[in-house]
């Protein structure tokens, strides 16, 4: 299986900035979309920004000129700098993942989500 595990959450100021960080492992044969959604309290989970196969990125229109989502191949490592935060950010920002991993001789399909770190901003 591939775990996600997230880091850089925490509570800012308005204006201010995170970095969230998020590192798959595990033995992957590859990975074709990897980004991050976001759950503000009493709402759906929503897409904030993701790289897709090709390495084309999506981002949310309420966040677009503020989160820069970057990748590390390498290290299958996403990274998503937040700029000029508000409180509508607050929500907790999960780490998603598909791809393929390798177990024996068979590449097996992944979908995996990270265990969600939280970003407040207060009002």
């Amino acid at each position: 299986q591939v775990q996600l595990v997230e880091s850089g959450g925490g509570l800012v100021q308005a204006g201010g900035s995170l970095r969230l960080s998020c590192a798959a492992s595990g033995i992957i044969f590859s990975i074709n979309a990897m980004g991050w959604y976001r759950q503000a309290p009493g709402k759906q989970r929503e897409l904030v920004a993701v790289f897709t196969k090709g390495d084309i990125t999506n981002y949310a229109d309420s966040v677009k000129g503020r989160f820069t989502i970057s990748r590390d191949n390498a290290k299958n490592t996403v990274y998503l700098p937040m700029n000029s935060l508000k409180t509508e950010d607050t929500a907790v920002y999960y780490c998603h993942a598909v791809g393929l991993y390798d177990r024996g001789r068979r590449l097996i399909v992944f979908a995996s989500w990270g265990q969600g770190t939280q970003v407040t901003v207060p009002s």
